[in-house]
């Protein structure tokens, strides 16, 4: 089977509501057990993050969409015309917390699209599963099965982090005496980290006409879930007997125990994030691919927290790929922590910066401690040539 070119052509990102503040956060998201969280200036000190999107709407306090219509708002964005939306031959969608279990992310957001009949993939995961979307439909193009290709990350942390959500575990908390309704840390986290997003791009073969694209070299993604325990997850608990799904409780239990809420393994993340996700991988690529540091224009790194800034550069630098801060783009702190939409929505804001130039080249890294997972890929500035 031959092998195309892949490029892209025009990348779009959504962002609901103006932006929210640190001091705004928690009336947005609601009060657990009527209390002000005692983590939350903590964790915002350390990650950095300034600002963030909400689906939540602050005049109601009610969310104004779902994840399915967050991610058809950004693909609309993309397709600047019905012509350009009803040619999508392949979709690949994806978001670490669909609106539903069944049926599938890709399948609902084709529905709010309405476009004809086409491919439509979801891919499964926290935030790797925005570039294995991306992959897919990377794949797709390169080897001919499609013309046109649009992938896409999308996230509602929002709603699984109201505090609506945590009402019947505070009160189990109430009700045994000399217990205060509070959030063990490993839920309360990560409801100062993350936030509510989406991205998308269009995939094709062969660079745009009127301005630049970014031709797809490679991407690489590698599971690491043979070393390391879970760290990160939803729908479970850890027990006696090792990590149980929701399927295993009842529904007062899951109820109780907030079995629903995303939680991390703070101290597993800290200890092997960047020498598992950054070195170990990083070392495997470039077994792969003859790639030097110095050839880097442009870094963009999705990390959840500038906690692991200078974590990562050491990284780096352990396995001599270092590639200097000035030549890091991130947008964490103006847009937040948006899961697997992150790197779509940090090549939004570099892609129409007016920064890039021809033939530059840009390396993304995609982190996940979910079961400790990593991507790469190598992305070059491109112009149509006659």
């Amino acid at each position: 089977m031959s092998i195309h070119p892949v490029y892209i052509s025009r990348i779009a990102a959504e962002l609901p509501f103006d932006a929210v503040s640190n001091e705004q956060m928690e009336a947005r998201l609601g009060l657990v057990g009527d209390k002000p969280s005692r983590a939350r200036r903590l964790i915002l000190r350390s990650n950095g993050i300034q600002q963030r999107h909400y689906v939540i709407d602050p005049a109601s306090g009610e969310p104004a969409m779902n994840n399915a219509q967050l991610a058809a708002a950004a693909i609309r964005k993309l397709c600047q015309t019905p012509e350009q939306l009803n040619s999508i031959e392949c979709l690949a969608a994806s978001s670490s917390a669909p609106d539903q279990l069944m049926p599938n992310h890709a399948v609902m957001v084709h529905g709010e699209l309405g476009n004809p009949p086409c491919e439509v993939v979801a891919t499964a995961g926290i935030c790797l599963c925005g570039i294995t979307a991306l992959k897919y439909a990377w794949m797709s193009v390169a080897s001919g099965n499609s013309r046109n290709a649009v992938a896409c990350g999308s996230e509602v942390a929002s709603n699984m982090m109201h505090a609506r959500n945590f009402s019947a575990e505070a009160d189990a908390k109430l009700a045994q005496l000399g217990k205060q309704p509070e959030l063990a840390f490993e839920k309360d986290f990560l409801r100062w980290m993350l936030s509510d997003g989406a991205g998308a791009v269009w995939l094709q073969n062969e660079p745009a006409r009127e301005g630049l694209s970014l031709r797809i070299h490679w991407i690489e993604v590698m599971s690491f879930a043979n070393q390391l325990p879970t760290c990160m997850y939803a729908g479970a608990e850890h027990t006696g007997s090792g990590l149980q799904g929701w399927t295993r409780f009842d529904a007062d239990s899951r109820a109780a125990q907030s079995v629903m809420a995303v939680k991390q393994d703070v101290k597993l993340l800290n200890d092997n994030i960047v020498p598992v996700t950054v070195e170990q991988a990083l070392r495997r690529v470039l077994q792969k691919y003859p790639l030097q540091s110095a050839q880097i224009d442009h870094f963009l790194p999705h990390y959840s927290s500038e906690y692991f800034r200078d974590r990562l550069l050491q990284g780096l630098e352990n396995i001599d790929f270092v590639i200097p801060q000035s030549k890091w783009f991130t947008n964490l702190t103006s847009k937040g922590n948006t899961g697997s939409a992150s790197i779509f929505i940090m090549l939004e804001e570099l892609f129409h910066s007016g920064r890039l130039q021809v033939g530059e080249k840009i390396l993304c890294y995609i982190p996940e401690s979910g079961r400790f997972s990593s991507a790469f890929m190598l992305l070059e500035v491109a112009g149509y040539e006659t």
